[in-house]
């Protein structure tokens, strides 16, 4: 089965969303400091994806 453009696009922008809500809650439930930081960091880095993708979603289509 092959996937528009806008399926990619919106299956990706999925992903990140949930990539963010995954590393906010393991930040949350780590021992480890250092780690809990990088998972937050990835947190915003997954949300920076999430919203580019998404402002391409609302430009083209």
């Amino acid at each position: 089965m092959d996937l528009t453009t806008k399926e990619i696009v919106t299956k990706m922008k999925l992903d990140a969303e949930e990539m963010v809500r995954d590393y906010e809650v393991h930040s949350k439930k780590v021992n480890d400091s250092e780690v809990a930081d990088l998972f937050k960091t990835f947190a915003e880095e997954s949300g920076y994806q999430a919203a580019r993708l998404n402002k391409i979603l609302e430009e083209k289509f």
